[in-house]
């Protein structure tokens, strides 16, 4: 029986200790809070350490909760994102004073000296080595004094040249199932810290991606997304295979009914490309490229490998080869010497590209990269108005799109309850979030739905 002490955050406990023993001194169950910060890569990699913790008989508890042990796992792609990474950091230690506090991901990696600066943090394992957690968090527990104990074990990213295997076979509450494919990026635009913080490009061994789609479609999720930091790179470390090859590999896998890329590079839809992958029939009609700028100029300080003309291209060539395609993307603002004039540009290409989401940003200083150090920084003013105009025009263009399939039968695959009471929320190939009257029965299901109304952000249906 689990019972859990409410006097938890003064209990001092071995965590080294085998789960019967510990049960038989606690009276309880080893217990772990996860925080995740960032992106759809970071999600999986916490869903695969929670079942290294689950493996090893610990009880998951939400993080604002007491735990013996609490994970954050950081993002270091904004300001914003860093500044949350060590929010959560200090939270934990006043949770539970006697907690084992590990840090790991993106901010640990690239500012490993801010982390361990940060009294509360026992355990600092940054992008790699995070398979060996549950050894690690033994160590520290099993000596004097562990709530004092700060174990750095952050290498030089850029010397790796191994992907490291983390495998997810169930994700907790999820319908749809995220699959990390590769890691790392050696594009190095101006502004981003992410090839400092993941190192280069490594791809993961295919047939280890195949073995873990196989159990994924035994363990009945019917929807994969292929994530990675730079899935165009995909195979290119590797012989003999590519991104194009691995989604038809897994096209070919019974129970696996949709195929679903997250962000692309333009530079990798070619017309070879687009004439292989629109005879697929389960890979999603939604292309999230990220573009960045609509101003080529900008672009180019950017240190972005397209011009405007070469996107716009990529964005024809989907649309007249795949029907129903959405296309999103990734806009920044206020990048360092973005003038009124390159604004305007922007705000130009992004009107006439229309496209069927807009994910804006401003931008974040990242110290360690160039645009960190560039001159003509744009005042915070600007770029909240510059963000404003095309918030405003990306949920202009989202109804756009959404208004075209009223009238229309879709697949959906429905994956939660609705905030609003007996109604169920699913997404269509192409990415629209649908609302339908509905009950947990529909949850893990494809259902043919009538789009019956277009409203900011999503659609209403009702289920065939």
């Amino acid at each position: 029986m689990d019972t859990v002490r409410e006097d938890i955050t003064k209990e001092k406990v071995d965590l080294s200790l085998d789960n019967e023993e510990f049960i038989k001194r606690y009276g309880r169950k080893k217990t772990v809070a996860i925080s995740t910060v960032g992106c759809k890569v970071n999600q999986y990699e916490s869903e695969a350490v929670s079942e290294l913790f689950e493996n090893a008989g610990y009880r998951f508890v939400d993080f604002e909760e007491k735990a013996d042990v609490y994970v954050i796992n950081t993002c270091n792609v904004t300001g914003i994102s860093a500044r949350k990474s060590r929010q959560m950091i200090r939270k934990a230690k006043n949770l539970n004073e006697n907690a084992i506090v590990v840090v790991m991901g993106c901010y640990s990696q690239a500012s490993p000296e801010e982390v361990n600066s940060i009294p509360d943090v026992n355990l600092i394992i940054g992008t790699s080595n995070r398979r060996n957690i549950i050894e690690y968090i033994n160590e520290i527990a099993s000596g004097p004094a562990p709530e004092k104990k700060k174990v750095n074990l952050v290498g030089n990213i850029m010397k790796t040249r191994d992907f490291e295997e983390l495998k997810v076979e169930k994700f907790k509450n999820r319908t749809r199932a995220y699959l990390k494919i590769q890691e790392g990026c050696s594009q190095f635009c101006s502004y981003c810290i992410i090839p400092y913080a993941r190192g280069p490009i490594r791809s993961r061994n295919p047939q280890d991606v195949i073995n873990e789609v196989r159990k994924l479609a035994a363990n009945g999720f019917k929807e994969i997304i292929l994530t990675g930091i730079h899935i165009a790179s995909y195979g290119k470390d590797l012989k003999n295979t590519s991104l194009l090859d691995i989604i038809c590999r897994i096209h070919e896998i019974g129970g696996i009914e949709r195929i679903r890329l997250s962000s692309i590079e333009p530079t990798i839809i070619t017309s070879e490309f687009v004439n292989r992958v629109k005879d697929l029939e389960k890979l999603c009609p939604h292309y999230h490229i990220s573009l960045q700028s609509g101003c080529d100029e900008t672009l180019k300080r950017m240190n972005r490998r397209y011009t405007t003309r070469e996107y716009r291209e990529v964005v024809e060539r989907l649309r007249s080869n795949i029907d129903d395609v959405a296309i999103t993307t990734d806009v920044m603002v206020g990048f360092p010497g973005e003038t009124d004039l390159e604004f305007e540009q922007t705000y130009k290409f992004l009107e006439e590209i229309c496209f069927a989401k807009m994910h804006v940003f401003k931008f974040s200083p990242r110290k360690g990269t160039p645009a960190y150090s560039f001159e003509n920084q744009v005042p915070g003013r600007v770029k909240e108005e510059r963000s404003n105009r095309l918030i405003e025009l990306s949920s202009r263009c989202a109804l756009k799109f959404h208004r075209n399939f009223i009238g229309r039968v879709m697949p959906v695959l429905f994956e939660q309850a609705c905030d609003q009471p007996g109604f169920y929320e699913g997404l269509t190939p192409n990415y629209i979030r649908v609302i339908c009257e509905g009950d947990e029965s529909l949850k893990g299901e494809i259902k043919d739905v009538l789009m019956t109304d277009a409203e900011d952000g999503f659609m209403r249906g009702r289920v065939c």
